[in-house]
């Protein structure tokens, strides 16, 4: 064989192999992207958005998140201190008729104790919510959402409607947090016998899953509708 088909094998056999190895790597990233999409969903897209599109920024941030929050083992709620929380969730939701910013900043300062109760880092808001979008990736944004609208409450920013919604949106969160153990979203409560009449009435309308409260929560002052 002469000088230049050598030449010619060599430089086609170099070609092939670097396009095997880029094969390979797509291949292998495309797998990371996909496991996860399937472990974040939205909070995926929500990560790409928060890197301005940047694809490989949001997968180095999820990945440093599931290092390091992965295997953190969180702690179920004691019953009284779940129905404690259930009572506090209503009346927060109750009081947004007279107030919806104390409401609002009320609802957050709840959830950022319940998150600290369950095991949840706390030091940090930062840091819990990234802990909490390893484990709760489909519910956390409501509680950025309330976290930003108390915040812009305070600056009196934010006004009834933007407030309402950030308290619809934080529920789901909240029912995740305060569910049992192995409890599914659509079972029903164990009922509790240490309240009677309205409150206990009150306690199952907002428990997870609930009550004709789980479709319509309540009216505003202005009187629309949870």
């Amino acid at each position: 064989m002469s000088t230049g088909a050598i030449s010619i094998v060599v430089v086609v056999a170099v070609v092939l192999a670097a396009a095997l190895v880029i094969r390979v790597v797509r291949a292998g990233a495309s797998r990371k992207e996909r496991a996860l999409r399937r472990r974040f969903g939205r909070e995926y897209e929500m990560s790409v958005a928060q890197h301005a599109g940047d694809d490989k920024a949001a997968q180095r941030d999820l990945e440093e998140r599931l290092r390091r929050y992965g295997d953190l083992r969180t702690q179920p709620l004691s019953g009284e201190l779940r129905e404690r929380y259930v009572s506090e969730w209503a009346a927060a939701q109750e009081m947004f008729i007279e107030s919806p910013e104390r409401a609002v900043a009320g609802a957050d300062q709840l959830l950022a104790r319940l998150a600290h109760d369950r095991g949840y880092p706390s030091d940090r808001y930062e840091e819990q919510v990234a802990a909490l979008s390893v484990h709760h990736a489909d519910h956390v944004q409501g509680y950025r959402q309330i976290h930003d609208a108390a915040a812009r409450a305070r600056e009196g920013q934010a006004d009834t409607e933007e407030l309402r919604e950030a308290v619809v949106h934080a529920r789901p969160f909240f029912e995740a947090l305060v569910r049992p153990p192995h409890h599914s979203a659509t079972t029903r409560p164990e009922p509790t016998h240490r309240h009677h009449g309205g409150h206990q009435s009150r306690l199952n309308r907002w428990l997870p899953g609930t009550g004709a409260g789980h479709a319509r929560l309540g009216h505003t002052r202005k009187g629309g509708a949870w």
